[in-house]
C-alpha cells in the first residue's frame, strides 16, 4: 500500500508566530521535521502543505516538495485532507510541523502497525513522561491506553490519578515528586497521525465532538465516534516545540550537544 507523509505548516500559529520557519541548529523546523520524513522507509512521497508562500518558497529552497491550501482551514487535518484528496496514496501519515525530535523509524512503526491490522483505521505514538513537571504542562498531552496499546484517553491534565496521595494529605504533583518511580505510569503524546486514507475522509466530515472542543484535541473525535486507535510504544528524547519555552528547551539542547546534529537523537 501507497504511504504519503504530509507535513501541515500553517504560518500564524497563535503561540509561535512563522512556527514553521522558526530555526533551530541552522535549519527551520519545517526543514528539519521534512528531512526526518524523508528518510523513513515507509514512506513513498513527502509533502509540506501550506497556507502561506514564506512556507512553499522556503521548503522548495531546500529542495522539498509543497502545495499551498486554502487558508480557512480550521485545523492541520482539514489541510492534510486537501492534499490527501488529490493523491492515490492508501495511507496517510500527518506529521506535526513542530515534531523536529521524531525519528524516521517511529514513522516506519506507525504504519506497520497500521499495515499489519485490517481492522485499524488509525495510528499514533506515546512515549514515556520522564519528568514530573511535564506531567502537569498542559501543552504537553498525555495519552492513555489498554493492556492492547489502544488508546481510552487523551487528556491536558496528568492522567491516571493517584489516590494514595490524595489519603496522604498531598498534591497529585507532590505525590509524584516524593515517588518518581511511578512516572512509569504516564505516557505523553506524540503528534503523529496514520491513517488509511478512507477514513482520514470520512473523518473530518464528522465536525468536532463535545469531548474535542474541551480538550481542544481532535483525536477524541475517533474515540468518541467509536473508532480505536492503536498507539504504539517510541522513546523519544524530546517534545514537540508549541510554547516559545519548547523551543528554547530544544536550541538550547542542541547548543550544548546534548542533542547531536544528524544523530539518532535529533534526525
Amino acid at each position: 500500500m501507497m504511504a504519503v507523509g504530509i507535513i501541515p505548516a500553517r504560518y500564524g500559529s497563535t503561540r509561535l508566530p512563522g512556527k514553521p520557519l522558526l530555526e533551530i541548529g541552522g535549519k527551520s523546523m519545517v526543514q528539519w521535521v521534512y528531512e526526518v520524513a524523508r528518510r523513513a522507509s515507509r514512506l513513498e512521497r513527502v509533502i509540506v502543505a501550506t497556507d502561506d508562500r514564506r512556507v512553499l518558497e522556503a521548503v522548495e529552497t531546500f529542495g522539498g516538495e509543497a502545495l499551498m491550501t486554502s487558508a480557512k482551514h480550521p485545523s492541520g487535518t482539514d489541510r492534510v485532507v486537501e492534499v490527501a484528496a488529490q493523491l492515490d496514496a492508501q495511507v496517510i501519515a500527518n506529521i506535526q510541523v513542530d515534531e523536529p525530535l521524531l525519528e524516521p523509524g517511529v514513522i516506519d512503526r506507525a504504519v506497520d502497525s497500521l499495515l499489519s491490522d485490517a481492522s485499524l483505521m488509525m495510528t499514533t505514538v506515546k512515549s514515556k513522561v520522564n519528568r514530573v513537571e511535564d506531567l502537569f504542562d498542559p501543552h504537553i498531552v498525555k495519552v492513555v491506553t489498554d493492556r492492547e496499546d489502544y488508546a481510552l484517553y487523551f487528556c491536558r491534565l496528568p492522567l491516571p490519578f493517584i489516590q494514595q496521595g490524595k489519603r496522604e494529605g498531598l498534591s497529585h504533583q507532590e505525590f509524584l515528586l516524593e515517588h518518581p518511580e511511578l512516572l512509569s505510569n504516564y505516557y505523553w503524546h506524540i503528534g503523529l497521525y496514520v491513517y488509511r486514507k478512507e477514513f482520514l475522509m470520512s473523518f473530518t466530515q464528522w465536525g468536532p465532538s463535545s469531548l474535542e472542543e474541551m480538550e481542544g484535541l481532535e483525536q477524541l473525535r475517533v474515540l468518541e465516534n467509536g473508532y480505536k486507535i492503536k498507539v504504539i510504544t517510541a522513546e523519544c528524547s524530546g517534545r514537540g516545540i508549541d510554547t516559545p519555552e519548547d523551543l528554547h528547551w530544544v536550541r538550547e539542547r542542541l547548543a550544548n550537544g546534548s542533542l547531536k546534529r544528524g544523530s539518532s537523537q535529533f534526525a
